[in-house]
């Protein structure tokens, strides 16, 4: 027969939830109860946090290319503005897709800050886990990376330190060479680091005449991918509006073969053939946004076979995040 476990009195006087700090999820919560943090007052904080990362981007300009270089893109880079302007000694502040040693932001010699935007993340709140280490980075000394950390859960997130009106502008690149400040006289191990990480990157455009459309390059056939600002059911409907008319492909070749949900936006996919680069899915793509444009608008119920094109193309739907 089992023993019976003693009560366990409090350590100390217990804190109010405002005092209470971040510990691991398996140490004695703060707050003296005497059970672990997870089972305690984490469990608050983990349900805060599954609030806000449903679109962890909202309110920030350029939402759809902020998702778009956290899953699809492999090589890009994006200056930042932040809120009250750089501090001194950080000549600039840039958002990467990936680092070398996947690590989640480094200063340079120079004093400038690179931000990584794929790194996995602790709290479940992308926003205020780069948020943090942006923080972090900018405090860092010139000359070292930033590591990762457990992020104390009501700490600010990137809507609080990124300046809301200033433009995001991603610039795609073939490759990673915007890591070092000088690749072609970079060491042998950093030369062979960088070689191994280009080759395996998928070629990549971000397309001008729309935005966040990404066109990339695979062997068997090429894609474009588009990550898309309206609420989810009503661009489901005007995709299975136009999917239904006949009208939501990219032209000859071309196929809308699904979506992706990610991080609380959709993202339709097209299949391409590879003989079509990125220059000629501009102008398609262009008239397609004038055919989603008139398909939003539409309040008419959906038809017997608009409803089965919807069908179709919820079955095809993948979540990233």
């Amino acid at each position: 027969m089992a023993k019976k476990r003693p009560q366990t009195k409090a350590a100390k006087q217990q804190l109010t939830d405002g005092e209470i700090p971040v510990v691991g999820a398996r140490e004695l919560c703060p707050c003296g109860s005497g059970r672990r943090y997870k089972a305690c007052h984490g469990r608050a904080a983990a349900q805060a946090v599954a609030e806000l990362v449903q679109r962890p981007f909202e309110g920030l300009a350029g939402e759809c290319d902020w998702v778009a270089l956290r899953e699809l893109v492999p090589a890009a880079t994006v200056e930042l503005t932040l809120k009250g302007g750089l501090p001194e000694g950080v000549p600039s502040v840039t958002l990467a897709t990936v680092l070398p040693m996947a690590w989640p932001a480094l200063r340079r010699d120079d004093g400038s800050v690179l931000l990584a935007l794929q790194n996995d993340t602790s709290s479940g709140d992308l926003s205020r886990d780069l948020a943090d280490t942006l923080q972090r980075a900018l405090e860092a000394e010139p000359g070292s990376p930033v590591a990762a950390r457990r992020v104390p859960a009501e700490g600010p997130r990137l809507q609080d330190v990124l300046d809301a009106d200033a433009p995001f502008a991603p610039v795609v690149h073939p490759g990673f060479e915007f890591w070092v400040p000088d690749a072609e006289n970079a060491t042998a191990e950093v030369s062979a680091s960088l070689e191994r990480a280009n080759d395996a990157a998928i070629p990549t455009v971000l397309l001008s005449g729309v935005d966040a459309a990404y066109w990339c390059e695979t062997p068997e056939k090429n894609h474009l991918r588009w990550v898309m600002p309206h609420p989810e059911e009503r661009l489901l409907d005007a995709l299975a509006r136009l999917h239904a008319a006949g009208a939501s492909s990219l032209g000859e070749g071309t196929r809308l073969v699904g979506s992706f949900r990610a991080h609380g936006l959709m993202v339709p996919v097209w299949d391409l053939p590879s003989a079509m680069g990125a220059e000629e899915c501009e102008k398609p793509a262009v008239a397609f946004a004038e055919r989603l444009a008139t398909a939003l608008a539409s309040d008419a119920p959906l038809t017997a076979e608009e409803r089965r094109a919807r069908g179709g193309l919820t079955n095809r739907q993948v979540t990233l995040s």
